[in-house]
């Protein structure tokens, strides 16, 4: 895999895992101590659940949000249906992340506007179409944070025992927004500031 600016190498303790947010292609490899270029994050280890871990594989029902949140969540998953889809097929990754990180320079939002985003977004997506998980969920929720003028704490991120990856939405505290527990078992690889687990100053 060609080394990008937008690279993150994961460290597990059993392998690397390479993500390259320009392509969107993600590889598995072994740890046989040969460098590879990128940001390096190091996932800790977890409990051993031999897959016994629900994880949940449908869309969570909405809360409560206010109707001028609903109604501007429409546009937002407009948008995003339009940028995942407009365009190569194998950008598609990547304009979604651009797309995610787009209100970075805004005030960040607070634990009940992005709680507002993601229950308005969910409400407005159960009609789409095309495919719809946690990546186009999560983006359509920053931009309708973005639409009202804040920073979305978008997450990318990946947990071991199987390797899979998630996109969700924190709060200022680093909590994660309207996700199940199991979030926490995810260590972020991407930020709206870029590769990385953490926010930078």
């Amino acid at each position: 895999m060609k080394a990008a600016a937008h690279t993150v190498v994961a460290i597990t303790p059993s392998a690397r895992v390479i993500i390259n947010y320009d392509t969107g292609e993600t590889e598995l490899r072994r740890l046989d101590g040969r460098p590879v270029a990128g940001t390096v994050v190091r996932i800790p280890p977890t409990v051993p659940t031999w897959g016994t871990t629900e994880v949940r594989a449908i869309l969570a029902p909405t809360g409560y949000a206010p109707q001028r949140w609903r109604l501007a969540a429409i546009p937002a998953v407009l948008l995003t249906a339009a940028i995942r889809t407009c365009g190569p097929r194998r950008r598609r990754f990547h304009r979604l992340v651009q797309l995610a990180c787009s209100g970075r320079l805004l005030t960040p939002a607070t634990s009940t506007q992005a709680e507002y985003a993601i229950r308005a977004v969910r409400w407005a997506s159960y009609a789409m179409p095309t495919g719809w998980a946690c990546l186009e969920e999560s983006t359509a929720a920053a931009v309708l944070l973005a639409l009202a003028g804040r920073r979305a704490e978008w997450r990318h991120g990946l947990a071991t025992d199987p390797v899979r990856l998630h996109a969700w939405l924190v709060d200022a505290q680093g909590k994660p927004v309207e996700e199940p527990k199991e979030t926490l078992l995810y260590t972020p690889t991407y930020t709206p500031d870029g590769p990385g687990p953490a926010r930078r100053a």
